[in-house]
């Protein structure tokens, strides 16, 4: 048994994470008394239909509960430490189309709580009252996040508070445990091998949706039968949208009208599986025909240096915007070295021609949500390189970051730059025309960071030769 899978043999921290929460509280509430209230996202129907909506847990339930389950509730007495679940009660009549639900005693097997009892406003108004001895203490809940009943019944506890519960959990999630990063691994090995089955399917592949068909299958056969996100797979200048979301563009033949002949376009694969509500977030681009062309590969190597350079930087500590200047240094030396840029270093970087080139932020943290919560993000700022940062400030140890550098040809974003009279002329026109067709190059892995440097969780490949070669036939899938 692999570590991964000996530590997932466990249970999911529950008591940890609401014991984490709960000291974060305590040193804002100066006391140790209260009750956090949490429930989980409700199962609904599509409209005019009696299909259900596709379930996606509420993150903040699941953090505090391991539970996955649509319907639930949960309490946290912080002073007792007593953690209790509520799950549905069974309905007959689901029954008949659904089977049997998890029952009270499966549910206090399954989970790392204290009590298991059904979810009805009875029970949860009798627990919050036992825990907070007759009105003593606020319940602790998020605004938005709670059914009609309770919030009515909210009424009897004049301490109600809905001001800090969000961002405690959201400061506790940036910080992941063992457990978390088990199941960030094993998504991270699922979607490696997902990525390495689309790889191998591009070179005979008619359309960008067949590629994705392959990652798609790989996935689900393996495990992760839920998407981080809505995957990208983006052929040719189509990668130059950083969030391309069609995926399904014809792709020509070997020397039908492809722009890089005997090479074939460049694809680009935005996808990671999730594994237990917890994401990997991975990129690769690469050949579809099986070999660079010289203009692909010029840039594909200036996108390696990038990430190269950016992961050097990476400890306990570490201011985020230091990365990304760091990125954009690189990327500016390596498009001076291309003739794509000209003019001093200094002037570009400081015009932030760079960033018509290299338009988001280095990357994110990573845990149950892509985007995951607690980064401080300033989409405010004036400042072009730092605007879509979406981590400010320094990054502590056992968080997971991506690290995700980019190198674009997008008309839409270059094309005004060009005709800027300040900053038309850092850009050689002439030069560029070759480049427009690689349209985008991004490398993405996901990477824990530790008190001395990193860890990268991330196992697709990368290298030129290696990409050439699994695209090629060449290895396993």
């Amino acid at each position: 048994m692999s570590t991964t899978d000996s530590i997932l043999s466990g249970k999911y921290p529950a008591k940890d994470h609401c014991e984490k929460v709960a000291s974060l509280l305590a040193s804002h509430l100066k006391h140790t008394v209260g009750t956090i209230y949490i429930e989980a996202q409700k199962s609904r129907l599509r409209e005019d239909s009696d299909e259900p909506v596709p379930f996606r847990q509420r993150r903040s339930f699941f953090y505090l509960s391991g539970c996955a389950l649509p319907d639930c509730a949960l309490t946290y007495s912080v002073p007792t430490q007593h953690l209790t679940l509520y799950i549905p009660p069974i309905d007959p009549d689901s029954v008949i189309w659904s089977g049997l639900p998890l029952s009270v005693e499966d549910a206090k097997n399954k989970y790392d709580v204290d009590d298991v009892q059904l979810n009805t406003p009875e029970n949860i108004f009798t627990k919050l009252s036992s825990h907070n001895g007759g009105n003593e203490g606020p319940i602790l809940f998020i605004e938005d996040q709670i059914s009609a009943d309770v919030s009515s019944a909210l009424a009897q506890f004049p301490k109600s508070d809905s001001s800090m519960l969000k961002s405690a959990i959201e400061t506790s999630r940036v910080t992941k445990d063992a457990y978390e990063i088990a199941l960030i691994r094993r998504a991270n090995t699922i979607t490696a091998s997902a990525h390495r089955a689309a790889m191998r399917r591009s070179k005979t592949a008619t359309n960008e949706r067949e590629v994705e068909a392959a990652f798609l299958e790989r996935c689900v056969a393996l495990g992760c039968r839920e998407q981080a996100y809505h995957g990208i797979f983006a052929r040719g200048e189509n990668a130059a949208t950083l969030h391309y979301i069609h995926n399904n563009a014809d792709i020509p033949a070997p020397g039908d009208g492809e722009k890089e002949k005997g090479s074939g376009p460049l694809m680009l694969i935005d996808a990671a599986g999730e594994s237990d509500c917890y994401a990997a977030d991975v990129t690769r681009t690469f050949p579809m025909r099986g070999s660079f062309s010289p203009e692909a590969k010029a840039v594909y190597t200036v996108a390696q240096r990038m990430q190269t350079e950016c992961l050097a930087l990476l400890k306990a500590g570490v201011l985020w915007e230091d990365v990304q200047t760091r990125a954009h240094e690189v990327a500016i030396e390596g498009l001076l070295s291309l003739g794509i840029l000209r003019g001093n270093k200094k002037e570009i970087f400081e015009k932030r021609v760079s960033v018509a080139f290299f338009p988001h932020g280095i990357g994110h943290y990573l845990g149950l949500d892509t985007h995951d919560v607690g980064g401080n993000a300033n989409y405010e700022d004036t400042d072009g390189m730092l605007r879509y940062l979406r981590i400010r400030g320094r990054v502590p140890a056992g968080a997971v970051v991506t690290v995700e550098p980019g190198v674009y040809f997008c008309r839409f974003i270059i094309e005004p730059v060009l005709r800027d009279s300040q900053l038309g002329g850092f850009i050689d026109e002439k030069v560029l025309e070759r480049f427009w067709a690689v349209g985008g190059v991004r490398i993405e892995d996901n990477i824990l960071v530790t008190e001395g440097g990193w860890e990268n969780l991330t196992s697709a490949p990368k290298g030129v030769e290696e990409l050439e070669a699994l695209v090629n036939g060449v290895g396993e899938v």
